[in-house]
This record gives structure tokens, sequence and C-alpha cells, in this order.
């Protein structure tokens, strides 16, 4: 910001019109100096070398707004917000009718994410000079910012009244149309700029207003659209999570595949790939896949909930599977989650290549599971199935009525439930397991259904988190 009003206004501030001595007027003289020598570095972008002219003139001249502001507005350059705040409050205080020193505040504040009194600096603001685009827009943003959307909207407005060539704006106010549901006036806020200008955000933005508004096909051409302009990591995964949601499963595997070749880091991308394998049936590629996205980041849980489910199916790779759910357990020692899925992993790949296997380390793993989360289903589900294949149905009854009063929809457990109350005898109670076993199979609440659920929740929870552009 250009600072000679501010040269000028010091001096006037600091001459003073009653006669003076030469001294006086010389040491007057040497604060212009120092400040102009300041405003100066800061223009220049010399932002610590404009501190300690300001740090002098503010112990000399403390009740100077122009110093006040002009320091605050250079610990703020440096990211030194608390300093900065300081500043920026005396100055507010030294001239509290000033639109930019109240501005300038609020920013601090929400840098500092003090919104509360980000939001009260931003409103003053726009009281001052309500037909001012950058105090509509700012305190709009702020309010975008906080969830405060609803709010946001008639500010976000006014500055598209004022000034309806501000993209940034724009983008923000069809943002909050999105966010509050109103989704023809979002709809048609971003296809009137995509007339102005044509980029990556706002068809990634239009494709999110399609697949609210369910308009599925129109979601993944804009998402590929978006994608095309700018073929970044974020863009990539939109549009292929588009096309696996819907289960346009082999353009998915195709995006996919692109898209981690283009970014082998992206830890979501291999998963995204592992799970599109999967549901097409590919299960050997899979499992690669998902060893790939363990190994890229070994704490996501994600990566190993899906290398379960692909395991089931291809146990082909049993020894790196193994290592990964072995690391995973090292590493989140007392995640129930992380300790069952290393018995099941060693469970079945030692079962398939010793059928004489020693069980115990299985048996051991399960209740450790079930020490760190009691309330984890497939676990006594398991530990039921370990007791029942040696032939202990009386000691697995327990640990399936278990299961089922934490997840009564778990089939597989009415189904063992069931097998275990006829090797005891009880037949009117293995009746009733069988039936709902049935049921359930025939209600269609296994295993299509519930990877489908599966797949939204990891591709909903993986999404960049929406948030009005910066």
């Amino acid at each position: 910001m250009p600072r000679a009003g501010l040269i000028l206004t010091l001096t006037a501030v600091l001459l003073s019109p009653c006669p003076v001595s030469p001294a006086q007027t010389a040491a007057d003289a040497e604060k212009t100096r120092l400040f102009q020598a300041a405003a100066t570095q800061y223009e220049a972008g010399h932002y610590a070398e404009a501190v300690a002219p300001l740090e002098k003139l503010v112990q000399e001249a403390p009740e100077t707004f122009e110093v006040q502001e002009l320091l605050g507005l250079v610990y703020a350059a440096q990211s030194q917000d608390a300093k900065a705040n300081v500043h920026l409050a005396k100055a507010v205080r030294l001239k509290p009718d000033s639109v930019a020193a109240r501005s300038n505040l609020a920013a601090s504040y929400a840098r500092m994410e003090k919104f509360d009194l980000a939001v009260e600096q931003f409103r003053k603001a726009v009281e001052l000079e309500p037909g001012n685009f950058d105090t509509n827009h700012n305190l709009g943003e702020v309010y975008v910012r906080i969830g405060a959307v609803a709010k946001a909207i008639p500010y976000l407005e006014k500055a598209q009244r004022i000034n309806g060539a501000s993209y940034d704006n724009g983008y923000d106010l069809s943002l909050a149309y999105l966010l509050t549901g109103r989704l023809g006036d979002a709809r048609n806020s971003v296809q009137e700029w995509l007339k102005v200008k044509e980029t990556a955000e706002l068809h990634n933005l239009l494709a999110q207003i399609e697949e609210k508004d369910g308009q599925f096909v129109a979601a993944a051409n804009e998402y590929e659209a978006a994608a095309h302009l700018e073929p970044s990591e974020s863009n990539l995964f939109d549009w292929a999570s588009e096309l696996l949601v819907h289960r346009t499963l082999d353009p998915a595997v195709a995006v996919f595949k692109d898209a981690t070749t283009r970014y082998p880091k992206s830890q979501r991308l291999m998963v995204g790939l592992g799970m599109a394998y999967y549901a097409r049936g590919n299960y050997d590629h899979a499992v690669t896949a998902l060893l790939k996205a363990a190994d890229l980041d070994p704490s996501d849980a994600r990566s190993y909930k899906f290398l379960a489910r692909a395991y089931d199916s291809s146990p082909s790779q049993a020894t790196g599977v193994i290592e990964r759910f072995k690391r995973f357990a090292e590493l989140q020692p007392r995640n129930g989650q992380a300790l069952y899925y290393y018995a099941m992993s060693l469970w079945k790949g030692k079962r398939a290549q010793d059928p004489d296997f020693d069980l115990k380390q299985i048996e051991t793993l399960l209740q450790k599971a079930i020490t760190a989360d009691e309330k984890l289903p497939e676990a006594h589900l398991q530990r039921g199935n370990l007791k029942s294949d040696q032939g202990r149905f009386a000691e697995a009854i327990p640990e399936y009525q278990r299961a089922l009063q934490l997840d009564s929809d778990l089939a597989d457990a009415h189904y063992r439930l069931g097998q275990a109350y006829v090797r005891t005898g009880q037949k009117e109670l293995a009746q009733e397991q069988l039936q709902v076993y049935q049921q359930l199979r025939t209600a269609h609440l296994a295993d299509l259904e519930k990877q489908g659920a599966e797949i939204r929740q990891f591709v909903y929870s993986s999404k960049d988190v929406t948030a009005a552009k910066q």
C-alpha cells in the first residue's frame, strides 16, 4: 500500500504550529526521516529493516496513528500476528473512524482465529462505509470462514452489486449459495462466471452443485472439465471418485491409474485405485494398490480397512499384507481395529500356509483387540469362529451373542450362532438365528450395499474441505 500520504500526515503531526526551537525542529525532522525510511522499506518488501526505525518512533511518539498502524502492518507482513495486533488495536483507538484501520485489525484477529473479534471490527468498518466493496466482501468472507454462511450472503451480494467484476467475491457468493442449499442461485452464478472466466475451480464448484442436486452425470462432466483444465491431485481425485461412487468402474480405474502416475505419493488416490479395482473384481490389483497406500501413510486406518476387505478375496500376497498389518498394530498398540486386522491377516495367511498353525497367537491378538475396544463386533465374531473351529461351541455362543448386541445386522454372526446352537442341541434357537440370517441376506444388508456406503464415506471424508477461495 502506498505510504506517501502517511509521510505527509506524520510531518504535519510532528511539526508543531507554535514557535519552536531549532533543536525541536531538528528532532521532528529526524522523526519524519525515520518514518519515511521505514515506509520505503515496507513498500519494497524489506519488512525486517522497517522494524527498528518504527520501534524507535513508537517509543518517542506513541500516540501517533500512522506510526502504530505501519508498525502493525510490518509485523503482520512477517506473520508476527500477536505483535501486529497490539499496534493495530492501538491505531484503531487513536482513529476509531478509520475504515482501513478497523479492516487491518479485523484481518489480524482473523489470522489469530479470534473470529468474534474479527467480525466485530469488520461490522464496524461496514457501518462506517456501507458502500465500500472491501468492507462488505471482507465481512462476508469471514462469515463464510466461520460457517455462518447465511449471514455472509447479504454482504457478498452487496459487494457484488458494488463491483460486479470481482471474481473472488463472485466465487465466494456462489459457494455461499451452495452451502445454504440455494442450488438454483448457485448454478446460475457459476454459469454466468464461466462465460467471463473459465477456471477449473468454477467447474469443480459447479460439479458440487450438480452432485448435491442429484445430477450425477452433469457432476461427473464438470469434474472432468476441471481436471482437464487443471489436472491437480485434488481435481483428479474428485473426478475419479465421482465415477467410483456411481459405479462407473472402468473409467474410474482409468482415471485413478493416470492420477497415481502423476501423483505417486498421494495416499488417497492410491486408496481410491485399490477400491476401484476391488469394486470391479480385480482383487489382486486391489491388494497391490492398497499395500502401496498403506506404505504412503502407515498411520491412516482407511488403507487397512479396504486392504482387509480385498485380502479376503485375494490371499496370494499374504506376506506383504501381514507385514503391513503388523506395522499398523505396532504403530497403534491401543487401537482395537489395528489389532483385529493384524489377527485376521495372520490367521488367514498362516492357515493357508500351514493347517497345523498354532492359533494361540490369534486368540491373544483378538483378546487384545477386545480389551482395547470392547465395542468391536467383528472381534467378538471372529473369536467365536476361532472357538467354533476348535469345537468349543458352548464357549463360542457368548461371543456371537455379544457381537450381535453390538451390531444386529451382522449376517455371519447370526449364521455362526445358529450353527453353534445346532452343535449344542438347541435346535429352536438355531432355527431362529438361521431365519434371521436368511432375512438379512434377502434384504441385501451385506456386501454390495455396505461396500457402496463405505466407498461414499471414504470419498466424502477424503475430499478437500469446501471453503471460500483464499
